[in-house]
């Protein structure tokens, strides 16, 4: 370190002529002290996180700084730069990859796509959606590696039309109607909200702007980045899934002849116990969520009920003591919900 130090005073902007160039020092004290390129250190994360040699502990700490590393949404464009897409996706299903290490994986994608046109369409290009269905399996995967593969997913769909087409040709929405039943209500909240979001009605206008806003679950002002939202500039519609979720919440394609729109009104209004032992019946946050999502489907998107869903609705609510405010509605929005049933 001296010597370092006598070399820079010597060779200072005060000296006359070019400083020489020193050859003898040594490349690990210049990345101790300069810091290594955030690059870099998301190669070498991946690098230990995939290797079995490793001791799992140490392979989930490389995943957890790749996860704080993307969180930039420069370092996660910077994913398909260095390759690192493939290889990442391909742990997440590999057959040695343990369940642990499967949550971690799902975190770091999750947070990649956060927020990120780019990676999304990027991420999309390896047809990714079956492996992060799988994810939400009880039988393979435990709760903490659902919720965080709700996170995953809910990162790749959300202002992404082209994902939920992917979805929907997959039938996928399957899948996430099995999520409102999950024994952790973590997953069902997650589920509901996801269903709301890509629900909402965009507008194109508010993504020409680069001041212009997308909501996220990390901020509801997340900015607008050229770099990562060319493709939400150029085509607005691009983020619009409304139609498309409109027409999975009602078309009735289950085994038994109903809908997705029907499993939600199932859930809020007869929900499956929930817990390790089955031992809960109701959630205040679950509840919210999905009177939100019957909000957003029938007064913001004009959808309507059935006469059967009518009723259930309004057996519920006739019954049901909201906690504070109308189910998370203002008096306003509960009014026109119950003007809607």
């Amino acid at each position: 370190m001296q010597s370092l130090l006598r070399w820079g005073v010597e060779n200072s902007t005060q000296n006359q002529g070019d400083a020489p160039q020193r050859k003898d020092i040594d490349p690990v004290l210049i990345d101790h002290i300069l810091g290594k390129p955030d690059a870099q250190l998301m190669k070498e994360a991946l690098e230990v996180a995939v290797d079995a040699s490793n001791d799992e502990d140490i392979r989930l700490t490389a995943l957890d700084d790749l996860e704080m590393l993307v969180e930039n949404i420069d370092n996660a464009n910077d994913l398909k730069k260095l390759n690192m897409w493939e290889p990442l996706h391909g742990f997440l299903s590999a057959a040695t990859t343990t369940d642990p290490l499967r949550m971690q994986t799902l975190w770091v994608i999750g947070t990649a796509l956060q927020n990120n046109p780019a990676a999304q369409l990027t991420y999309l290009t390896l047809d990714p959606l079956p492996a992060m269905l799988s994810t939400l399996s009880a039988s393979s995967n435990s709760a903490k590696t659902r919720s965080k593969a709700m996170y995953a997913l809910s990162g790749l769909l959300r202002h992404n039309a082209q994902a939920v087409r992917q979805l929907n040709a997959m039938a996928g929405w399957h899948t996430i109607r099995g999520a409102l039943e999950d024994s952790d209500i973590n997953v069902r909240r997650k589920a509901a909200f996801l269903l709301n979001t890509l629900l909402l009605p965009t507008s194109g206008r508010e993504t020409l702007s680069p001041s212009a806003r997308v909501h996220t679950p990390h901020s509801a002002n997340a900015p607008v980045h050229p770099n990562s939202h060319a493709s939400m500039v150029s085509d607005p519609d691009s983020t619009s899934t409304t139609t498309a979720t409109m027409e999975a919440l009602q078309q009735e394609n289950m085994a038994d002849g109903s809908s997705l729109m029907d499993a939600l009104i199932t859930a809020l209004v007869d929900p499956v116990p929930f817990g390790p032992d089955g031992e809960c019946e109701k959630d205040t946050e679950f509840q919210e969520n999905l009177v939100r999502l019957l909000h957003t489907f029938s007064v913001q998107c004009g959808g309507a009920f059935s006469d059967a869903q009518r009723h259930a609705l309004r057996g519920f609510f006739s019954g049901a003591e909201p906690a504070g405010d109308e189910f998370g509605l203002s008096r306003e929005e509960f009014g026109a919900l119950k003007k809607a049933m």
